[in-house]
Parts: C-alpha cells; structure tokens; sequence
C-alpha cells in the first residue's frame, strides 16, 4: 500500500472522527480551501460555508458511524474514494436514535502536500420510506 493512499485513508478517519465527534471546525479542516460538500437533502456548500453547515447539522443530530473504504485511486495530485458508512444517527429534537446508512464519493485534492477533500457527496441505498404507502 503506497504513503498515498495511507495518508488518503487517515483523512478519512480523521473525517470520521469530526462526524461521531460533532465537531464542525475539524470537519472544515479536511477539506480544500474550496471545498465543496453536496449532502443528501441539503442545500451544497463551499468553501467558508462548510463549518457553519456542519455546525449547523451537528445542532441537530448525533452521528455514530464508522466507514468501510472500497476504493481508493491516486493521479498525480488528485485522488478518489468510494466508501460506505453504517451506524446510527440520533435525532436530538426528539432524543431517538436510527439505523443510518450512506454512499459516499470523495473527490481529493493536494494542497500545500497534504491530502484534502475537494468533493464530497454521499446518498442513501434505499429510497426512505413514503409516509402512508
């Protein structure tokens, strides 16, 4: 396994970790100056935005996942992940915890030698349930 991807896939726990940690300004800090987040039912963000929507997410729910890396590939300074994560997400309005489970594309990019995030989307498996079907 080449530094590359060893330094990709700490980036990844590092993510990881800001999610389960609720912690808004670590989660900004793996991203590109630029970087870009486009979440599932969301509107995207860029850039400075990313620490008050992640903030903002971390207000309102408590993660606990863990992701399974399936793909890692290096160009030059640009790299790709595909992953999934499982785990549970508590709805603290409500203080109830569900299953949670995403797909997840990490678009990566170097910056000052080090490795950034400077895409990320996730979607869900499985449509979620239409009330009332």
């Amino acid at each position: 396994m080449s530094n590359e991807v060893t330094e990709i896939e700490n980036l990844l726990d590092d993510y990881a970790k800001s999610l389960n940690d609720g912690d808004a300004k670590a989660a900004r800090a793996v991203y590109a100056r630029d970087g870009v987040f486009y979440p599932y039912n969301l509107p995207t963000s860029k850039g400075e935005q990313l620490e008050a929507t992640y903030q903002d997410i971390f207000d309102t729910i408590q993660l606990g996942v863990k992701f399974n890396i399936h793909e890692i590939a290096v160009a030059g300074e640009f790299a790709y992940a595909v992953t999934d994560s499982r785990g549970t997400v508590k709805v603290k309005s409500i203080d109830a915890s569900v299953p949670e489970e995403n797909r997840e594309v990490f678009i990566l990019r170097k910056e000052n030698s080090e490795w950034k995030i400077a895409h990320y989307l996730f979607n869900k498996p499985a449509a979620p349930p239409v009330p009332g079907a």
